[in-house]
């Protein structure tokens, strides 16, 4: 992987500028952090809406990891995918389904909601938009408000931090194989 385009804090530095923001010591410690911490005050919004969506949020946990995988795969965004392949499985997510969202369509072990969430996820990517016949489905599996709007905030996030992620080129931090489990990486520029 490349040099990122824009340099890392040190762990000492990006510590140091979390804590004048409020922003969690284990946070400041990853890459992408020791990127956006150069301008503190984005590193914290960016920090809030993350924290936001993945902690306590309505959206059930393993339909938001499946919408973040199916990102990164889509996206090419190794660090997203890397990332959120340890989130996943560690919030209990099933490999097998985490491997399944990269040819999903393909695959027909999918619940409705399931497949729903990720066929918003990507008519999104591909329009910028959930089509009306979709966002139907999606309201009947995700029935409250909160729901929804976690289900459109948790795509349209991931997808901004997927741009931020390669735009700047972010490196995976030292050790973290990439592409896990196997290595195998989407065709040049995503699905």
């Amino acid at each position: 992987m490349s040099e990122p385009r824009i340099p890392l804090l040190s762990i000492e530095e990006s510590k140091q500028a979390a804590a004048k923001m409020e922003v969690p010591e284990a946070i400041a410690e990853l890459s992408v952090f020791r990127i956006l911490l150069r301008q503190p005050k984005l590193a914290k919004r960016v920090n809030d809406l993350l924290m936001t969506l993945l902690i306590g949020g309505a959206l059930d946990a393993r339909l938001r990891e499946l919408i973040i995988m199916r990102i990164g795969w889509s996206t090419g965004s190794v660090y997203e995918w890397t990332q959120h392949w340890r989130v996943a499985l560690q919030l209990g997510v099933d490999e097998a389904d985490l491997l399944a969202v990269r040819d999903w369509t393909e695959r027909s072990h999918w619940s409705d909601a399931d497949r729903v969430i990720l066929r918003a996820t990507d008519e999104t990517l591909e329009s910028g938009a959930v089509t009306a016949e979709t966002w139907a489905e999606c309201a009947r599996h995700l029935p409250s408000h909160e729901e929804q709007l976690e289900l459109v905030g948790a795509i349209g996030t991931w997808r901004m931090i997927s741009q931020i992620l390669k735009s700047l080129e972010v490196p995976l931090e030292d050790g973290v194989a990439p592409w896990p489990p196997d290595g195998l990486a989407p065709a040049a520029g995503g699905d």
